[in-house]
């Protein structure tokens, strides 16, 4: 155990099996916090469910002395999203995090997705946000009903994909674009109730990047891209130190670089009528001009 920063806190990783989520609980369980590990255990395209990497990662906790417990809930099934924000509250009486991370690929160019494909894909990130950010945050808002003091954490994964797009996996990049507006909105509409709602867009050598971006090898020495290295960020934004809501960072190694996100840029205006068609080219072309680049799509050419 290395520090109390959670010590008598709650927190729940969705997707802790492996990867990402793994390294967040286990962050979380040495700063003193008692984590709901949740993983269905598929594999990388969301088959062959199994509760092993979840029990795996509870185990580590347990015997470095932290303290946790399995859930294997379908996160973007709305009852056992609400059954496992249950599962956590009865157990150990309280909820001060979640953190929501789990996810799938099926990656294939748009034109030859199949609708299955896309479905998948869309609900396990989104809905598998949303679903347990949704009951959560309704737990919180009952406290505050009750006049109790809320300081309700929640912290959504988009990624680049998400933020600038990627070849080959509009699916994804459409999930994870949908996550990274819904920490905008969730983080507006729940601040009345004490919660704050951040976000990451993470850089680093999973079972989803491996092959797509990185290779499995780990290097002698530093590696940038050990999932470990995004773990700090999450376990602060989930603390009650935080004191910001509605912002995403991208991280990677140990850069951290925040998110501008949707801005109001360059404007023409005519004045008491609406646009000719033959005006709409010029006005464009100089709206353009005017603004700087978009940032390139992930795998452009």
């Amino acid at each position: 155990m290395s520090g109390n920063y959670f010590e008598n806190q709650v927190v729940i990783v969705t997707g802790a099996g492996r990867g990402l989520g793994r390294a967040h609980a286990i962050a979380l369980a040495a700063e003193g916090a008692s984590v709901l590990v949740n993983d269905l255990g598929v594999s990388r395209e969301g088959q062959e469910a199994s509760s092993s990497p979840a029990e795996q990662v509870v185990e580590e906790i347990l015997e470095m002395g932290g303290i946790a417990e399995v859930n294997s809930g379908d996160v973007a099934d709305w009852q056992q999203a609400e059954e496992m924000v249950s599962h956590a509250i009865e157990k150990w009486g309280r909820l001060d995090a979640l953190i929501c991370n789990a996810g799938f690929l099926r990656d294939r160019m748009l034109v030859s997705m199949s609708e299955e494909e896309w479905d998948s894909v869309i609900r396990v990130h989104l809905k598998g946000h949303i679903a347990p950010a949704r009951h959560a945050a309704n737990h919180w808002r009952n406290l505050a009903k009750e006049g109790k003091e809320t300081e309700g954490r929640i912290v959504m994964t988009s990624s680049g994909a998400g933020l600038m797009g990627s070849v080959g996996q509009g699916n994804y990049a459409a999930a994870k674009a949908g996550i990274a507006l819904l920490v905008l909105q969730a983080a507006e509409e729940w601040k009345q109730y004490g919660v704050k709602v951040n976000g990451i867009a993470p850089d680093a050598r999973t079972r989803m990047t491996e092959g797509v971006f990185y290779d499995s090898d780990v290097p002698d020495g530093w590696d940038e891209k050990d999932p470990a290295n995004v773990s700090p960020l999450v376990v602060w934004l989930s603390s009650k130190g935080c004191d910001i809501t509605g912002r995403m960072f991208e991280i990677s190694g140990g850069k951290i670089n925040l998110c501008d996100g949707w801005r109001h840029g360059q404007s023409e205006e005519v004045k008491g009528r609406g646009f000719r068609v033959d005006e709409i080219g010029e006005v464009v072309a100089g709206l353009i001009d005017r603004s700087e680049s978009p940032e390139s799509v992930y795998g452009s050419r």
